[in-house]
């Protein structure tokens, strides 16, 4: 497998720390808010990638992290009136909701900051023993000049023109250097005094805590992964602070997704074009999303456009009809060559695109097979089990086909409809069938197509 290492500025060859093992993890939300198309790409890029090399063979071990104390969270507080743990759980179980609509595997370790304390500042307390950390009127700040190495990671330098996330004081020393403990005495104690961790530090202390052999004192993680965003100073720092207190690498790769723009305009709360999960997931099913997200390739800057969505689920819908189509039937023996040919082009730094491509051209093919041998039995269950594969690996076509052409209509839709087609079977019973036509015409208006099978009928909603 290669993948594109961004501290390398290019594809490089996988391998994996310990032979069989990989350890990932995903800069997670700022739980102020609900989530964003570029949470989302985030969150679905990376879910790809554990999806992949888990397909591949190895065993993935996947931490993706909450930051439920930040200054973002303490100003929603202010707003609201609502605590800490009110705002940041109600911001945490919006996210899995919305994550779970995406079909995206749970992470196996979900630190928040907040339970992460003891760990953060210990964490801190190696780098003030190092000599690395000075402490000013305000907190605790880590000296970026003690550190060689630093912008290797984003491969900036020091003419560039830099942005610090907090801004520069009399007692900074530069203007690169970042708090590590706020001083704050309305929250946690510590040896240097009441505060709170800063952003940067809290990860590097939830993947020693989560990801590392610590027994075997070995640091480094295989991936560390997120958004382009972060990529500096966020990325940069935190792989400074690790150089810095154990004189080891943070992570072996360093993985980031591309921005989200929408309308050509990268997506900012500045703009107001921030466009949330919630309400694309009001007008598309959750798979719908997901794929539509998978067509650009992860690394590439994203542009939302309605007309590409809607496209997307033109797509999606032609892989439910054919799984539709071989509803019952037990899985068989995958096809092997399909399969390679799907690894294949994930292997090579998650090429989603290639790999859609790829199952676009084997529906082609199953239909029209299933067309010409409709008893094929043998060949319907290696569709099936076809599809489970794409399931697997890519996250579609995971949902009974019913549920997914039902999306978008109410349970209190649902209880019309059953009684309309209740009305209809019996109308047919009967022979008025002037009736069961009336039925049907009326469902129609409501944007609702109805097939007769041996089993009764079966409804769909019409795409509109």
């Amino acid at each position: 497998m290669r993948i594109f290492d961004t501290s390398k500025r290019e594809k490089v060859e996988f391998s994996p720390i310990k032979d069989g093992e990989v350890s990932v993890y995903l800069c997670g939300p700022t739980v102020y808010d609900d989530a964003h198309l570029g949470h989302a790409k985030s969150a679905v890029s990376f879910d790809l990638l554990r999806r992949v090399l888990k397909a591949l063979g190895y065993k993935v071990k996947f931490a993706r992290n909450y930051t439920d104390i930040d200054d973002k969270i303490l100003n929603k507080m202010a707003q609201t009136g609502q605590s800490l743990e009110e705002i940041t759980n109600k911001y945490i179980a919006h996210y899995e909701s919305d994550m779970g609509a995406l079909n995206v595997l749970d992470p196996d370790f979900k630190p928040k900051a907040t339970q992460c304390l003891e760990a953060i500042i210990s964490y801190i307390k190696v780098l003030m023993d190092r000599g690395v950390a000075y402490k000013t009127s305000d907190g605790i700040y880590f000296d970026t000049s003690k550190d060689s190495g630093y912008f290797s990671i984003s491969g900036k330098d020091n003419n560039t023109d830099l942005i610090a996330r907090v801004a520069s004081f009399g007692e900074k020393r530069d203007e690169k250097d970042f708090v590590l403990w706020k001083f704050d005495e309305k929250w946690y104690e510590s040896p240097f005094g009441k505060g709170r961790p800063g952003w940067h530090t809290e990860c590097v202390a939830m993947i020693r805590e989560f990801l590392s052999d610590k027994e075997n004192d070995k640091f480094e993680i295989d991936i560390h992964a997120g958004g382009i965003d972060l990529l500096f100073p966020h990325h940069e720092n935190e792989a400074s602070q690790c150089r810095c207190a154990y004189h080891k690498n943070l992570s072996k790769y360093w993985m980031h997704n591309g921005f989200i723009k929408v309308n050509n305009e990268k997506m900012s709360k500045s703009l107001n074009n921030s466009f949330f999960v919630k309400d694309a997931l009001k007008n598309v099913h959750g798979e719908v999303l997901r794929y539509y997200l998978l067509t650009s390739h992860y690394r590439a800057h994203f542009n939302y456009s309605d007309e590409d969505l809607v496209a997307s689920k033109k797509r999606l819908d032609k892989i439910y009809r054919l799984k539709k189509r071989v509803d019952g039937v037990q899985a068989g023996a995958i096809n092997e060559s399909f399969k390679n040919e799907l690894l294949e082009a994930l292997s090579d730094d998650l090429n989603a695109s290639k790999a859609l491509a790829s199952i676009d051209e084997f529906v082609k093919t199953a239909n029209e097979r299933l067309d010409n041998s409709p008893k094929d039995k043998a060949y319907k269950a290696e569709v099936v089990a076809n599809l489970e594969l794409i399931s697997e690996i890519l996250g579609i076509a995971s949902t009974n086909y019913v549920e997914y052409f039902q999306f978008g209509v109410s349970n209190e839709q649902k209880e019309q409809i059953k009684r309309l087609l209740d009305e209809r079977a019996f109308a047919k019973k009967e022979r008025n069938f002037t009736r069961a036509d009336e039925i049907r015409d009326e469902l129609e208006k409501m944007n609702i197509s109805i097939m007769d099978t041996p089993n009764g009928a079966v409804w769909e909603k019409n795409n509109e």
